[in-house]
């Protein structure tokens, strides 16, 4: 897939460029952002190099994993990523995908993270034709969960043992977004279990 970019009222999401490399660097010296995340730690300026400069344009290429750096439309500062895994390349049921995020420290609490997050769901759902979002963190990650609920992912639970992090299996929340959650219509019928 070309690579596109999408717009919100505040923000401009673009996949990164070589020229991001440094300040996904010095974002992710924020031990949070390891903590919770799959980012290395320690993590160095060759990894940042190689995320901006080979992973993003790789997964975009080979139609897999859409990273977007997140940036204000007033003075283009890096306020964190977004990215979307498709789920079908990974031997799952297609027109599903995965959305994780990761959010600059001091670019938190002013709703960043959830209007760029509506952003690619709604394009997932829209151009992309996917049926299911799923969202997973580590139990724990308030942050990242709060971020999910006011975008509207319902929590489905705690999956056991799903999180390698550190050499060490953890538990997960998780979560899920369907098209009709965004009142948007999905191409598969959906017949939930009567509750």
């Amino acid at each position: 897939m070309e690579p596109i970019t999408l717009s919100t009222d505040r923000l401009h999401l673009r996949p990164l460029r070589p020229s991001d490399a440094g300040a996904v660097h010095a974002a992710c010296q924020d031990p949070d952002i390891p903590r919770w995340t799959s980012v290395p730690s320690p993590y160095s300026r060759e990894h940042a190099e190689s995320f901006v400069a080979r992973t993003c344009p790789e997964g975009w290429r080979d139609d897999s994993v859409y990273n977007f750096g997140v940036f204000t439309r007033a003075g283009g500062t890096l306020t964190g990523t977004m990215g979307l895994l498709r789920l079908a390349h990974l031997a799952a049921p297609d027109h599903q995908a995965e959305l994780g995020y990761w959010t600059v420290k001091e670019q938190r609490g002013r709703g960043y993270t959830t209007e760029a997050a509506r952003a690619v769901c709604d394009w997932a759902f829209d151009s992309l034709g996917v049926e299911r979002l799923e969202w997973y963190a580590e139990a724990g990650n308030e942050g990242s969960r709060a971020v999910a609920l006011k975008v509207g992912f319902v929590m489905e639970g705690t999956i056991r043992s799903r999180i390698v992090h550190e050499g060490t299996r953890r538990d997960a929340w998780s979560g899920s977004l369907l098209p009709s959650d965004r009142d948007r219509a999905a191409a598969t019928a959906y017949l939930p279990y009567p509750r």
